[in-house]
């Protein structure tokens, strides 16, 4: 027997797993769950991720460019007269306005290292990107406690379903950015 030249095969098993998991939260993932879901067999899914584990470091991976590449490639924060608690607080509206499904698939993966000790340094991948782009207009510290509220302002939209508030956001990022005696 031949085998198929499959380039793109990792690659579809990676996006099956969130399809998985965005579907049936990360107690239904299973290699055999994920194989039917990208079309391949079962060995393959074991042979690029020998756990389950790495498997959901690569998702999680995947699933945290969201966020961060939306900070990264806006435009607005390259340029250091922005307000950066407006661009943030704007930027926080477009990321929860987009498909519900994939910010509540980050948020459920990103927290899935609380049980799971091998996601933990991806999970800290993510905030330290994000804290990274936020220090070019902060202290390394300031940036850190932006990126933990807007986690705490995202988590509260999405636990109790209410609709996100464009203003409060600004106005807590700014308190958090007022610099002592300012």
């Amino acid at each position: 027997m031949t085998r198929r030249y499959d380039p793109d095969r990792r690659q579809r098993i990676i996006d099956a797993a969130i399809r998985v998991v965005g579907r049936n939260g990360i107690a239904g993932l299973s290699h055999r769950t994920v194989a039917a879901e990208a079309d391949v067999p079962l060995g393959s899914t074991t042979y690029h991720f020998a756990s389950l584990d790495e498997l959901l470091t690569a998702a999680l991976r995947q699933a945290n460019e969201g966020f961060a590449a939306l900070i990264r490639d806006g435009g607005a924060l390259a340029d250091p007269s922005s307000d950066v608690a407006e661009e943030l607080a704007r930027l926080t509206g477009v990321w929860l306005a987009g498909e519900r499904t994939g910010v509540e698939l980050e948020y459920e993966l990103y927290l899935a290292a609380l049980r799971r000790p091998a996601l933990r340094p991806v999970a800290a991948e993510w905030t330290d990107a994000v804290s990274d782009i936020l220090s070019a207009h902060t202290d390394p510290t300031t940036a850190r406690a932006l990126v933990a509220l807007l986690d705490g302002i995202c988590l509260q939209v999405l636990l109790t379903g209410a609709e996100y508030d464009e203003r409060y956001a600004r106005e807590m990022l700014a308190r958090v950015l007022r610099q002592p005696g300012g």
